[in-house]
Protein backbone atom coordinates (compact mmCIF):
# COMPACT_ATOMS: atom_id res chain seq x y z
CA UNK A 1 0.00 0.00 0.00
CA UNK A 2 1.33 3.28 -0.78
CA UNK A 3 1.82 6.10 1.77
CA UNK A 4 -1.54 8.03 0.71
CA UNK A 5 -3.18 4.88 1.09
CA UNK A 6 -1.45 4.27 4.49
CA UNK A 7 -2.61 8.12 5.71
CA UNK A 8 -6.27 7.79 4.30
CA UNK A 9 -6.67 4.50 5.79
CA UNK A 10 -5.66 5.46 8.87
CA UNK A 11 -7.44 9.23 8.73
CA UNK A 12 -10.99 6.89 7.59
CA UNK A 13 -10.13 4.67 10.76
CA UNK A 14 -9.60 8.19 13.00
CA UNK A 15 -13.10 9.34 11.70
CA UNK A 16 -14.71 5.85 12.28
CA UNK A 17 -13.54 5.87 15.79
CA UNK A 18 -13.80 9.39 16.74
CA UNK A 19 -17.53 10.07 15.24
CA UNK A 20 -20.20 7.86 13.08
CA UNK A 21 -19.50 8.46 9.57
CA UNK A 22 -18.25 6.22 6.78
CA UNK A 23 -15.33 6.71 4.15
CA UNK A 24 -17.72 8.27 2.02
CA UNK A 25 -19.01 10.57 4.70
CA UNK A 26 -15.90 12.52 4.48
CA UNK A 27 -14.65 15.97 1.69
CA UNK A 28 -11.36 15.90 0.83
CA UNK A 29 -9.26 18.07 -1.43
CA UNK A 30 -5.45 18.47 -2.59
CA UNK A 31 -3.44 21.95 -2.72
CA UNK A 32 -0.84 21.80 -5.12
CA UNK A 33 0.83 24.80 -2.60
CA UNK A 34 3.61 23.27 -0.33
CA UNK A 35 2.08 22.40 3.23
CA UNK A 36 3.33 25.61 4.85
CA UNK A 37 2.04 27.94 2.04
CA UNK A 38 -1.88 25.64 2.46
CA UNK A 39 -1.62 26.04 6.39
CA UNK A 40 -2.02 29.80 5.67
CA UNK A 41 -4.13 29.90 2.80
CA UNK A 42 -6.46 27.50 5.23
CA UNK A 43 -6.23 29.43 7.68
CA UNK A 44 -7.42 32.54 6.01
CA UNK A 45 -10.10 30.31 4.20
CA UNK A 46 -11.94 29.40 7.64
CA UNK A 47 -11.81 33.20 8.90
CA UNK A 48 -12.94 34.78 5.77
CA UNK A 49 -16.20 32.64 6.02
CA UNK A 50 -16.53 33.88 9.77
CA UNK A 51 -14.96 31.03 11.79
CA UNK A 52 -12.38 31.36 14.55
CA UNK A 53 -9.77 29.00 14.99
CA UNK A 54 -9.76 27.48 18.09
CA UNK A 55 -6.75 24.77 18.17
CA UNK A 56 -4.02 23.41 15.69
CA UNK A 57 -2.92 20.36 16.81
CA UNK A 58 0.52 18.80 15.74
CA UNK A 59 -0.35 14.43 15.34
CA UNK A 60 3.21 14.09 14.26
CA UNK A 61 4.73 12.50 16.86
CA UNK A 62 1.47 9.90 17.53
CA UNK A 63 1.76 8.54 14.00
CA UNK A 64 5.51 8.72 14.18
CA UNK A 65 4.92 5.98 17.40
CA UNK A 66 2.44 3.74 15.04
CA UNK A 67 5.48 3.41 12.01
CA UNK A 68 3.51 5.90 9.57
CA UNK A 69 5.92 7.88 7.91
CA UNK A 70 5.84 11.76 9.28
CA UNK A 71 6.26 14.87 7.70
CA UNK A 72 3.68 17.76 8.28
CA UNK A 73 0.55 16.58 10.02
CA UNK A 74 -2.20 19.23 11.46
CA UNK A 75 -5.55 18.94 12.57
CA UNK A 76 -6.91 22.75 12.45
CA UNK A 77 -9.88 23.25 14.57
CA UNK A 78 -12.62 25.94 14.21
CA UNK A 79 -15.78 27.30 14.74
CA UNK A 80 -18.04 30.06 15.74
CA UNK A 81 -18.08 30.68 19.51
CA UNK A 82 -21.79 31.89 19.97
CA UNK A 83 -23.03 29.03 17.53
CA UNK A 84 -21.09 26.46 19.15
CA UNK A 85 -22.26 27.48 23.02
CA UNK A 86 -25.91 27.75 21.81
CA UNK A 87 -25.83 24.32 19.87
CA UNK A 88 -24.37 22.47 22.41
CA UNK A 89 -26.16 24.29 24.88
CA UNK A 90 -29.39 21.87 23.59
CA UNK A 91 -28.00 19.22 22.24
CA UNK A 92 -25.06 18.55 24.76
CA UNK A 93 -24.25 15.04 22.61
CA UNK A 94 -22.84 16.77 19.80
CA UNK A 95 -20.00 18.50 22.19
CA UNK A 96 -17.70 15.60 20.96
CA UNK A 97 -17.80 16.41 17.26
CA UNK A 98 -16.91 20.28 17.82
CA UNK A 99 -15.49 22.20 16.54
CA UNK A 100 -15.10 21.81 13.59
CA UNK A 101 -11.82 20.42 11.79
CA UNK A 102 -9.78 20.04 9.26
CA UNK A 103 -6.88 17.64 8.90
CA UNK A 104 -4.38 18.88 6.71
CA UNK A 105 -1.07 16.84 5.74
CA UNK A 106 1.92 17.42 3.19
CA UNK A 107 2.85 15.03 0.41
CA UNK A 108 5.71 15.58 -1.88
CA UNK A 109 5.31 19.09 -2.35
CA UNK A 110 1.39 18.91 -1.91
CA UNK A 111 -0.93 19.37 1.14
CA UNK A 112 -3.88 17.03 1.37
CA UNK A 113 -6.93 18.22 3.56
CA UNK A 114 -9.54 15.99 4.87
CA UNK A 115 -12.43 16.55 6.77
CA UNK A 116 -16.39 14.97 8.01
CA UNK A 117 -18.67 15.85 5.99
CA UNK A 118 -21.27 18.09 8.22
CA UNK A 119 -24.08 16.76 6.54
CA UNK A 120 -23.06 13.08 8.06
CA UNK A 121 -23.84 15.03 11.69
CA UNK A 122 -27.56 15.14 10.09
CA UNK A 123 -28.01 11.45 10.18
CA UNK A 124 -26.79 11.08 13.69
CA UNK A 125 -28.80 14.10 15.35
CA UNK A 126 -31.76 14.03 12.84
CA UNK A 127 -33.10 17.36 15.16
CA UNK A 128 -35.00 19.53 12.71
CA UNK A 129 -33.28 22.85 14.07
CA UNK A 130 -29.91 22.04 13.39
CA UNK A 131 -30.58 20.60 9.39
CA UNK A 132 -29.67 24.50 8.17
CA UNK A 133 -26.38 24.51 10.56
CA UNK A 134 -25.64 21.40 9.29
CA UNK A 135 -26.40 22.86 5.14
CA UNK A 136 -24.49 25.60 6.20
CA UNK A 137 -21.44 24.02 7.22
CA UNK A 138 -21.30 22.06 4.62
CA UNK A 139 -21.46 24.90 2.14
CA UNK A 140 -18.93 26.47 4.37
CA UNK A 141 -16.93 23.38 4.03
CA UNK A 142 -16.90 22.96 0.48
CA UNK A 143 -15.94 26.61 -0.62
CA UNK A 144 -12.94 26.16 1.75
CA UNK A 145 -11.81 22.97 -0.22
CA UNK A 146 -12.97 24.60 -3.41
CA UNK A 147 -10.76 27.07 -2.48
CA UNK A 148 -7.64 25.24 -1.28
CA UNK A 149 -7.91 22.64 -4.60
CA UNK A 150 -7.72 26.10 -6.88
CA UNK A 151 -4.70 28.04 -5.33
CA UNK A 152 -1.87 27.58 -7.81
Amino acid sequence: MNRLGKILGLLALCVLVAAPASAQGLIMARSNQMFPESMTLLQAAIARRGYTITRLQQVNENLAKMHYPSDVYRVVFFGKYDEIKAITAKHPDLIPYLPLSITIFAEDNQAILVAIHPLTFAEYFPYPELKPVFEQWENDLVQIMDEMRETK
